[in-house]
């Protein structure tokens, strides 16, 4: 498939140089403001969020660059000719802010070509990440209607600048794992027939990068069904209700909102909607420490992990923490090469919408 992105172009973008006039479309609970841009005036219509989830700071940080390499282009580019953009790089800012002691700070690395990079640290990130339970969710918090002003008021904004943009052709919520052993990516159930060669040249790109894609196959619970290797659907909030219904725990079941897959959707038309999922921290599918669990699917599964990691780091300086983790076999992936696949994903959306 074409590439239409200039993937190295926008990883080199400076937003803080680049400035491009945003829009404020709400604010948090907290009260800090939540940005938009829209670029281009194309008929293909595309929403592009980051920063759902708490702990996932590299889905905004690109979506940032993006912003700062579109809102540069000449107005005669066909990225805006062809395409209106809708982009809200972070919908979470307190979450950012509460997570600001670890992803604010980095430690050096070099990439997949060899190149100086950044990474986060392991240590600090076990020792103080956030991540917010089911109902302050905001990924699953879209309003279920008009009249479902309970919402967190960050969905409540999105909400209200997507359906006054709507309908649309595509929809990328750029997330991130914590701890897996490669990169996932999520696709629209309806649209999966439809996507052969995105996928399989998507996970040439991530092999040929020195990455696995994550093969996990999750049997349909809470939304999740493997297509093929690297690709499930995305999680769907009526399969994630079910779930806790069928736990027995219908206090939690009675959280879930709708996503923003499902709330665009719900616009009209057909989009293609996608969830980009990228390792922080890349882990052994298999550990020959014993200590070591070994990597599970799911949200206990995670859980388990995190908790022996923060067993592993607890009370020991940082350099033996770091090089107690190191000998467990994970390392963090480099920020840079997280965002290459995150734009790789979007640049094959694109040019299947462009086929299509």
């Amino acid at each position: 498939m074409d590439q239409l992105l200039d993937i190295e172009t926008i990883l080199a973008a400076d937003p803080a140089r680049q400035p491009v006039q945003s829009r404020s479309i709400g604010h948090s609970r907290q009260g800090r403001s939540i940005h938009a841009f829209v670029l281009g005036n194309g008929p293909i219509r595309i929403s592009l969020i980051g920063g759902c989830h708490a702990d996932e700071p590299v889905g905004p940080a690109m979506l940032e660059k993006l912003v700062a390499y579109l809102g540069q282009l000449q107005s005669t580019d066909r990225l805006l000719t062809e395409r209106r953009w809708h982009i809200v790089p972070h919908v979470n800012p307190d979450g950012a802010a509460v997570n600001a002691a670890w992803s604010d700070f980095t430690q050096p690395t070099i990439d997949h070509r060899n190149a100086p990079d950044e990474a986060y640290d392991l240590v600090a990130y076990v020792e103080q990440v956030v991540r917010e339970l089911p109902g302050d969710d905001i990924e699953f918090g879209f309003p279920r209607n008009r009249a479902d002003l309970d919402a967190r008021p960050e969905n409540l904004a999105v909400a209200g600048f997507l359906r006054s943009e709507g309908p649309f052709h595509l929809h990328a919520s750029f997330h991130g794992m914590g701890l897996a052993p490669g990169p996932w990516f999520l696709l629209e159930p309806s649209w999966a027939d439809r996507t052969t060669a995105l996928r399989d040249s998507l996970r040439d790109r991530v092999r040929s990068i020195g990455y696995r894609p994550m093969d996990l196959d999750r049997k349909g619970e809470k939304g999740f069904c493997r297509i093929d290797e690297g690709f499930s659907t995305r999680p769907d909030s009526r399969a994630m209700i079910a779930h806790f219904e069928a736990l027995g725990d219908d206090e939690t079941a009675a959280l879930f909102r709708p996503s923003s897959m499902e709330f665009v959707r719900r616009l009209g038309g057909d989009p293609l909607t996608l969830v980009s999922e990228m390792p922080l921290f890349l882990v052994p599918e298999a550990s020959e420490d014993r200590d070591a669990p070994r990597f599970e699917k799911g949200t206990e599964g995670r859980k388990r992990l995190l908790a022996w990691l923060q067993e592993l780091v607890s009370g020991k300086p940082s350099e033996v923490a770091r090089r107690a983790v190191t000998e467990a076999g994970i390392h963090a992936m480099p920020i840079r090469d997280q965002m290459r696949l995150q734009l790789a994903f979007l640049d094959q959306a694109l040019a299947l919408l462009k086929a299509e």
